[in-house]
This record gives structure tokens, C-alpha cells and sequence, in this order.
């Protein structure tokens, strides 16, 4: 269960672009026009308050200079978390094409106002599965599960726009590191980081592998 890397492959300081955000948007189109199933799929790592972490898959809606953008339960148990302690890293597993982008930074709330342009966007489905789930916690069986479905679909019957439910919305992650890593043969991978500086200026940085 061992692939060697393609040794034609590589990631040099001249490669990058001027700044994190340039960079991750020429991986991100690469990524889409390799053809990925979901390449705006991340791993999300958060911590709570006592520094226990916890993991999942979360879907990337939006990024920009100021960061990275997905919408959740916020009474899920990232939510709790991010709540608690907020920070938080991404970590995006583009193994088909021996790359990764891992992120490190800062996670703060949405103005409701891109939550609810967002949350508008979203299929119906989608929109009364946020009322019904109460995300992270128990629920008895997959009936219940559906039942609060179904209740969501009759309170909502008559209402041509679903609202966002007020625990739902949007998180930034501002990051204060985003490294780029790139395989190559050997195991001698490329590592290159964009690191946030306490002048609040980027230094990058190449990193062992």
C-alpha cells in the first residue's frame, strides 16, 4: 500500500504566486480541471476547550484574501468547538494529483447577511434538512431522523423561501499559515508555507518533509 511519486514532479519558490490566495486559486482550478470528485472537499480539525481535537469532511463554499468559507450547525459539535476555541485547521487531500494544501488560522462568524444569501441558494432538500437535523447530537433511529424531516417539510409547506434557522451559518477561517505541499519521488516531498508574520505581513517558508 506504498505509491512512489512521480519524480518529474515539484514545487520551487519560483513556481509560486506572489501571495497564498493566488496560489490556492491556480491549485483549486487545477484541481477542479483534473476532474476530482468534490475537490472543495477539506478536512476540518477543531479542538475544544480542553484541547481534545476532533475531524470531518466539510464542503468549501467560498474563498477570497480574507480566507475560507463553509456553513454549519452551529450548535454541531465543530460548532461547540470553534465556539470555545477558535481556531482551526483545513486540510485539502488532492492525493491523485500528489498534492495538499494544509491550512492553519483563526475562525470567526459570518455576517447573517452572507448566511442568509447563502443559505438561500441551497436546494429545498437542503434547506429543511438544516431545520430537521439536530446535527452531532444522538438521535433514537433513522425514523426519528426523517420524522423531524417531514415535520420541517409541513411547518415550511406553504413558505416559498425558507429561512436559515438562526443556528445555522457561516464560519471564516482567516489563516495564519497555508503550506503547499507537493510529492515527489523519495519521499523528499516539496513544502512551501505562506506564514503570517507579527507585522501582519507573509514570509514563505520551505519546510523539511
Amino acid at each position: 500500500m506504498r505509491n512512489e511519486y512521480a519524480a518529474d514532479l515539484g514545487l520551487s519558490e519560483a513556481d509560486l504566486a506572489g501571495d497564498w490566495h493566488s496560489q490556492f486559486a491556480r491549485w483549486f482550478a487545477d484541481a477542479v480541471a483534473f476532474g476530482l470528485p468534490e475537490p472543495n472537499a477539506m478536512v476540518v480539525g477543531t479542538a475544544d476547550a480542553a484541547g481534545r481535537p476532533s475531524g470531518r469532511t466539510v464542503l468549501l463554499k467560498g474563498h477570497d484574501p480574507d480566507g475560507f468559507v463553509f456553513f454549519t450547525n452551529h450548535a454541531s459539535r465543530k460548532g461547540a468547538e470553534v465556539a470555545a476555541n477558535p481556531y482551526a485547521s483545513l486540510v485539502f487531500p488532492w492525493f491523485a494529483m500528489q498534492r495538499q494544501v494544509v491550512v492553519a488560522g483563526t475562525v470567526e462568524p459570518l455576517p447573517r447577511a452572507e448566511t442568509e444569501a447563502y443559505f438561500a441558494t441551497r436546494p429545498r432538500g437542503s434547506q429543511l434538512g438544516a431545520w430537521a437535523s439536530p446535527q452531532s447530537q444522538v438521535v433514537a433511529d433513522r425514523a426519528a431522523l426523517e420524522e423531524r424531516y417531514q415535520a420541517a417539510a409541513e411547518r415550511f409547506a406553504a413558505v416559498p423561501s425558507i429561512p436559515a434557522p438562526p443556528h445555522w451559518g457561516g464560519l471564516r477561517v482567516r489563516p495564519d499559515s497555508v503550506e503547499f505541499w507537493q510529492g515527489r519521488a523519495g519521499r523528499l516531498h516539496d513544502r512551501l508555507r505562506f506564514r503570517r508574520t507579527e507585522a501582519d505581513a507573509w514570509t514563505v517558508e520551505r519546510l523539511a518533509p
